[in-house]
């Protein structure tokens, strides 16, 4: 939860300082948000064995920062990653020292500088100066402590899919991210309260649906290819259904943000009518506003090593 010590951090999308509060959590609610390594890496000072890491490299043609995997403080661009051999992903300047908190580590018998993130304290790695020009710095960072935030190319488009539990339709679309899709968020939509909760929706009187809202850059991938996930993930001829979730906020819908892909859902429904022996029940109907889930509901099968599933 924010606390009322503020701190000075630079957003490097907007390339401007603000003032925010610092993040500050229990020891429970740090663990529910993250997954075991991350936390032990994080919020224990722990440390990766070299090259055990993967750190998402962004595509050719969209840039991006790699953020503190607790808060989302932007702490390090793509552009200054370099190739050290150390086995741990390895940057020669932050975004920003703002955004960096640097203390002298004595652990282990060494004299090593730590690198903290500024606004929730998340261990990150430690600081060395054999790094190249223009710093000569080499910020040896573990890869559980960051991730990749894209820089989303100008032409963009969303779509939003409801197809039962979100968790498991978030972590089917989750699978292309670098393939074209950009981003994804769980959200509940298409219903008549404002500002729902997961317990307002399960209560099943919002008439709002658990759905998913992708970014994807259509020049990648198309929506139509989309589609082909969404009918292909659950089963669109069971009413308000999703295997053992029963209840309208589990029901199979589209939302359609144009004419175009309102014309591209029908006709791929019409196609994949064919290959079911009951009519499918899917609704086709105009995006209205999409209400973010809880930060808990994000990522929720990723951060739990859940394997994919539409049945939650």
């Amino acid at each position: 939860m924010p606390s009322d010590e503020m701190v000075r951090i630079f957003n490097a999308h907007t390339n401007e300082v603000e003032m925010l509060p610092k993040v500050s959590k229990t020891d429970a609610e740090w663990q529910q948000q993250l997954t075991s390594e991350q936390y032990r890496i994080t919020r224990r000072k722990g440390t990766e064995p070299p090259g055990s890491g993967q750190c998402a490299i962004p595509s050719s043609r969209v840039d991006g920062r790699y953020q503190c995997v607790c808060c989302g403080t932007d702490l390090f661009k793509h552009e200054h990653k370099f190739e050290s051999g150390s086995g741990w992903p390895s940057f020669f300047a932050p975004v920003s020292e703002l955004n960096l908190t640097l203390r002298p580590d004595e652990s282990f018998g060494m004299c090593r500088t730590e690198a903290l993130c500024a606004r929730c304290d998340a261990h990150l790695g430690h600081v060395f100066d054999d790094g190249p020009p223009p710093t000569g710095k080499r910020y040896c960072i573990n890869a559980a402590a960051i991730k990749l935030e894209l820089d989303s190319p100008q032409n963009t488009e969303l779509a939003t899919f409801a197809a039962g539990c979100f968790w498991g339709v978030e972590s089917a679309f989750r699978d292309l991210l670098g393939k074209g899709v950009l981003s994804t968020t769980v959200g509940y939509t298409g219903g008549h309260t404002n500002n729902p909760t997961y317990q307002s929706v399960c209560a099943g009187n919002s008439g709002h649906a658990e759905a998913v809202q992708v970014e994807f850059d259509p020049e990648k991938i198309t929506y139509g290819q989309l589609l082909d996930i969404f009918w292909n993930i659950h089963d669109p001829t069971t009413l308000n259904r999703q295997g053992p979730d029963i209840g309208d906020q589990y029901r199979s819908a589209i939302f359609y943000h144009s004419d175009e892909q309102k014309q591209a859902a029908v006709e791929s429904k019409e196609r994949f009518s064919q290959g079911y022996p009951k009519p499918i029940v899917t609704q086709i109907t105009p995006a209205v506003r999409f209400w973010p889930a809880e930060e808990y509901h994000q990522q929720y099968a990723e951060k739990r090593d859940i394997p994919p599933s539409c049945s939650c």
